[in-house]
């Protein structure tokens, strides 16, 4: 009979947990789906500051911003935390054409790599040798390299559902093409776009050279993918066509930079923290709405949520606007850094980076007790239509923190349209629903929420200490 009693009481227990955990999440959707503050905020970072490049005069406009918007919210501490960053300038705008024949020519739409140097003044003309990737330079040779601009035309593979693979399956060529074809000598490269669809959109990203000597180094381009299609059948038809190209963007010297960080301290475990962020800096050619800004204001709209639903969270929740993602990861480099320094106790953190569509789910890179941990929440999430909790992955600007004990995770929103807009021209204001941008706040708060309830599932020689 006791027994019985025991297990009566303790389903009873998990019951009324299970209906005080459903009511919070409903509460943070509720909020951020009648009173959010998240699209406001990108309206202001998108269309009042713009691309905010690291170094650039955008990117600290968006420090100063964001950090009088957490002042307003009244958090027990709000800082900046300061890190020196690059500064490549992109110059005037990219010109480039394919000629047919002398005189007989036709304008492509190409972007600067960043990072990448720029052409001679008067620009580079030569002849093109198309490979599909890094792979198909050493079949080539150097003999038919030699003096000839390289243009990597391997395409993101259209058959993965996942966007994310696919553009994991071709990027080599963006970031190290240049450093591979100098090695033959090739005078340029051009890369075809990460774009699943044909447009008029060259996308820019990072490139590095790597070991190559400065005097060794080659100007490299992204050309958008109706410019690639139309440079590789002009190709086949004509294996003599020369491609021009002029850019004259320039590195500088590093800058002093910020990360914004504020936070609510804890009231059971003040020492424990819960990280949740986004990367500030975006690149220049539209004005980062996807990439990153939505990140960014939905993890300002995570601690915001907390503040009007009345929750006290029991361990201290941190937001961290990260500078520098998109070409040297220094941001989230500092910050792992003074955490290490400080031997701050990191337990959880949670990045967005993915965009501002419509949340799919979370990835966790955590051991098997913590996933499971998470498995047993996922009913509290279908009502919301957050079905996709997988294994393996977080985000860029955590992944320095990461311990055996330390569970990352990344927001996983619908991928079908990112790479629409990732680096390009059009990641633009009106491209990010207000809508979808909220559930993906008020997604992110419910599992912060989760992890300051219950915490982590501590390894077992830790549980034995």
């Amino acid at each position: 009979m006791k027994k019985i009693l025991v297990i009566f009481f303790l389903s009873t227990a998990v019951l009324f947990a299970q209906t005080e955990d459903e009511k919070a999440i409903r509460s943070f959707y509720d909020a951020a789906l009648t009173q959010g503050k998240a699209y406001d905020w990108l309206n202001h970072l998108s269309n009042q500051i713009g691309g905010r490049l690291s170094g650039s005069v955008q990117a600290e406009q968006a420090v100063r911003y964001t950090r009088i918007q957490l002042d307003s919210l009244g958090l027990d501490r709000v800082w900046l935390q300061s890190v020196m960053v690059p500064k490549w300038v992109r110059g005037t705008p990219e010109f480039a054409y394919i000629e047919t024949r002398p005189g007989i020519t036709s304008n492509v739409p190409i972007t600067a790599l960043g990072g990448s140097v720029s052409t001679p003044v008067g620009g580079i003309k030569a002849k093109v040798i198309e490979v599909q990737g890094i792979e198909d330079l050493a079949v080539k040779g150097r003999d038919q390299i030699e003096g000839k601009i390289v243009f990597y035309n391997r395409p993101m593979d259209p058959t993965l559902i996942s966007t994310f693979q696919s553009y994991s399956g071709c990027v080599d060529q963006r970031y190290s093409g240049a450093a591979e074809a100098a090695k033959f000598g090739a005078v340029g490269v051009i890369v075809r776009s990460m774009n699943l669809r044909l447009d008029d959109y060259p996308h820019t990203g990072s490139m590095s050279y790597g070991e190559t000597p400065v005097n060794e180094r080659i100007p490299a381009a992204a050309i958008s993918t109706n410019g690639a299609e139309l440079l590789s059948t002009t190709l086949k038809l004509n294996p003599e066509i020369n491609f021009y190209f002029k850019q004259n963007c320039k590195q500088l010297d590093d800058v002093e930079s910020f990360n914004v960080v504020g936070e609510i301290r804890g009231s059971t475990y003040p020492g424990e923290i819960i990280l949740v962020g986004g990367h500030l800096d975006s690149w220049d050619l539209g004005d980062g709405s996807h990439d990153d800004g939505a990140g960014c204001v939905q993890s300002m709209e995570v601690l915001r949520l907390f503040k009007v639903t009345g929750y006290k969270p029991k361990r201290t929740i941190r937001v961290v606007l990260f500078m520098n993602e998109e070409n040297g990861l220094r941001g989230g480099n500092a910050y792992a850094d003074a955490a290490k320094r400080k031997r701050e106790q990191h337990v959880f953190a949670l990045e967005s980076d993915a965009g501002g569509f419509t949340p799919r789910g979370f990835s966790f890179d955590c051991d098997q007790a913590n996933f499971q941990q998470v498995q047993s929440w996922k009913p509290l999430f279908e009502p919301y239509l957050i079905h996709q909790f997988i294994q393996g992955g977080s985000g860029a600007d955590i992944g320095p923190l990461k311990t055996d004990e330390l569970v990352l995770a990344g927001l996983r929103p619908d991928s079908q349209r990112y790479f629409d807009h990732h680096h390009a021209e059009n990641d633009t204001f009106e491209h990010v629903n207000k809508r979808e941008l909220e559930l993906g706040a008020a997604t992110m708060t419910s599992l912060v929420y989760l992890f300051d309830k219950y915490g982590t599932v501590k390894p077992e020689k830790i549980k034995g200490r």
